[in-house]
């Protein structure tokens, strides 16, 4: 999901809705930080209506070497975009998405970021 608007709760819930909606049925485990829109009473009182369907785990404050979301980033700016000119917001948005979209489908390289040590928690 791409947004232009800030995260709050509002966007993070519509994004949860989203993951439920595309797992048929089956319950999410989201790994989250403690921004404000994933600790907010609105989200707290939102997850807990979905009945367990959707579980939010929280990170230790400080800590983004727990975070499977900075390996993604990470393939992006290094592995994807890299040193690609930039010719505006636009381009820079297209290649963005680009990149994610192509990183959601190798989903070989995904799994391998759960690999590292410091994720092990994860997948136990």
């Amino acid at each position: 999901m791409v947004t232009e608007a800030r995260v709050n709760s509002v966007v993070f819930i519509e994004y949860c809705k989203r993951l439920l909606a595309d797992n048929h049925g089956r319950p999410v485990f989201l790994v989250v930080d403690g921004h404000s829109s994933h600790t907010s009473k609105m989200t707290k009182e939102w997850v807990r209506s979905t009945n367990g369907k959707l579980r939010l785990f929280y990170l230790p404050a400080y800590s983004p070497q727990l975070n499977p979301d900075e390996w993604a980033w990470q393939n992006v700016k290094n592995a994807r975009i890299g040193r690609a000119g930039i010719t505006s917001l636009e381009d820079l948005k297209n290649k963005v998405v680009g990149a994610l979209e192509r990183l959601a489908n190798t989903p070989k390289l995904v799994r391998g970021f759960f690999g590292d040590p410091e994720l092990h928690y994860i997948t136990r």
